[in-house]
């Protein structure tokens, strides 16, 4: 099927079936959110693939006992950087030069002015920027998981400071941005999986000039 024929099948699953997603699907949807594109090729966060039933029992209840997070087969967690910091962003500069043969000193300009430009902003605002990063990957990952006939539902709802705190993550310096459940939808006990999707009427959602 096409890109759109696969995100016309796809909806926010609400019930899964505890079917384990076989690992060559589940590696391609995390290549697919490996390669998505991030400011200025940064990639200011991580995925936390959990598969562990007992951390996912554990996970469940901070975000307001979500069945998916149990009957689902992975949840990855998007988790972004909580501050952009020089040996952040030297360290992705010198990996990115090293892989294509450049001296270190090529990226220099470039990697000043981003410096200059992270350090006019608030922690809180680089942390939103991290963030938003990392929902372009967390968009490619759900795109993929149709493309691979995999039910997918992304999720906000959860309370990101217990989350962090049990996974550890103020440690990594790295707040948790969302999650996306995987698995197989349940039919019979999910109300919305016969629902019509709908959308915004593309008279109003789209603005030519």
């Amino acid at each position: 099927m096409s890109l759109v024929e696969n995100l016309n099948w796809r909806y926010a699953t609400k019930a899964m079936n505890g079917a384990v997603v076989p690992q060559e699907k589940v590696d391609y949807i995390l290549e697919a959110a490996h390669l998505a594109p991030s400011s200025s090729g940064l990639q200011p966060y991580k995925i936390i693939v959990v598969t562990d039933p007992e951390l996912k029992a554990k996970i469940q209840p901070i975000a307001f006992n979500q069945p998916q997070i149990v009957d689902g087969s992975h949840l990855l967690i998007f988790a972004s950087w909580d501050k952009y910091t020089e040996e952040r962003v030297n360290a992705v500069f010198e990996h990115s030069n090293n892989e294509r043969g450049l001296p270190s000193s090529a990226t220099d300009d470039y990697r000043t002015m981003l410096l200059g430009m992270f350090a006019g902003m608030s922690e809180a605002e680089q942390a939103a920027h991290t963030a938003k990063q990392a929902y372009i990957s967390f968009g490619i990952a759900a795109a993929a998981a149709a493309e691979q006939q995999v039910d997918a539902t992304p999720m906000e709802g959860f309370n990101k400071e217990q989350l962090d705190e049990l996974l550890g993550l103020n440690a990594l310096g790295l707040k948790s941005a969302t999650i996306l459940a995987l698995g197989y939808r349940d039919a019979e006990k999910d109300w919305l999986v016969n629902m019509k999707k709908v959308r915004t009427s593309k008279d109003e959602f789209f603005i030519y000039k």
